[in-house]
């Protein structure tokens, strides 16, 4: 069975300290986000009403008579207010499990609480992103409304093409370039984009299938760079122009301290700080259904 700490089969001889045997998860919310720093405990920050201004008839801004006087248009904002939220998390090692484990168990523990405080605040990002999936305040279709069917159907039978493409539509027609957006995917979405790809239309894509095989891993795809996350919902996909839909405000970034009790061990502390919001809710596009099941 595995070992806990304290637990003796853990300590030995001074080899390598080297922990094996575990993955490291990647989480990479925050890269899609436009960051900056706050003060205090809160962020007030402004919505601006989504689209390009036009004119009320029989108003107009062209073909304009001359001597006529100017359309007047007014841009119209949101105020909103967030409040920071902390993470926070403790860990403890006894004074044996540092000097005498054969694994590096300080690094260790420091590296995992860490991650825990990034796994947390990504979830919250996911959640910021996707409107908590309920599609409310950002734009949303179903894959069964266009591409015809769930990404994983039997015989191939959906078009992810044609979801993409649409979510690409979505984000252009309100006025954001969709190039270089990022689809985000959980594993199984991405298990199914790929397999869609490469085993049911690669034939018909010439050069793409043995391509793809060959690299290992799709990282773009029709203008969208593909991010794969635990965090991101099952049967879901989504898109999302990077640096301008969302914006986190840091009030502190990731710390790590820790406090000593002499002879008895170490305490491990990991924190951080800060809000996430969304300024440009239709630079975003959740794709729903996309599973069968």
């Amino acid at each position: 069975m595995a070992d806990t700490r304290g637990m003796q089969d853990i300590f030995g001889l001074d080899i390598d300290k080297l922990a094996k045997g575990f993955g490291t998860q990647k989480y990479t919310f925050l890269e899609e986000c436009q960051v900056r720093q706050m003060k205090g405990d809160s962020v007030r920050w402004f919505q601006k009403t989504a689209g390009t201004l036009s004119a009320t008839a029989p108003s107009t801004t062209k073909n304009v008579s001359p001597g006529a006087r100017p359309t007047t248009l007014e841009v119209s904002w949101t105020r909103n207010t967030s409040y920071k939220k902390k993470y926070f998390v403790e860990g403890f090692l006894d004074e044996e499990d540092i000097t005498d484990a054969e694994i590096d168990t300080f690094s260790t523990t420091i590296r995992d609480l860490t991650e825990v405080i990034v796994r947390d605040r990504d979830s919250d990002l996911w959640d910021i992103m996707s409107d908590s999936q309920s599609g409310t305040n950002i734009q949303t279709f179903a894959t069964t409304a266009q591409g015809g069917d769930q990404w994983d159907a039997a015989n191939y039978a959906a078009d992810i093409i044609v979801d993409l493409m649409h979510a690409k539509k979505l984000i252009l027609d309100q006025g954001y370039d969709p190039e270089g957006a990022t689809l985000l995917l959980d594993t199984l979405g991405y298990k199914s984009l790929v397999t869609w790809l490469i085993s049911g239309k690669g034939s018909s894509i010439p050069g793409f299938s043995s391509e793809k095989i060959k690299t290992g891993i799709v990282l773009g795809l029709l203008g969208l760079n593909v991010k794969v996350s635990l965090n991101v919902t099952t049967d879901y996909a989504l898109v999302i122009v990077p640096k301008r839909a969302v914006t986190y405000s840091g009030s502190q970034g990731i710390t790590a301290n820790t406090t000593l009790d002499p002879g008895i061990g170490r305490n491990i502390r990991v924190w951080a700080s800060g809000i996430a919001y969304r300024t440009d809710p239709q630079a975003i596009v959740l794709i729903s259904d996309i599973n069968t099941a």
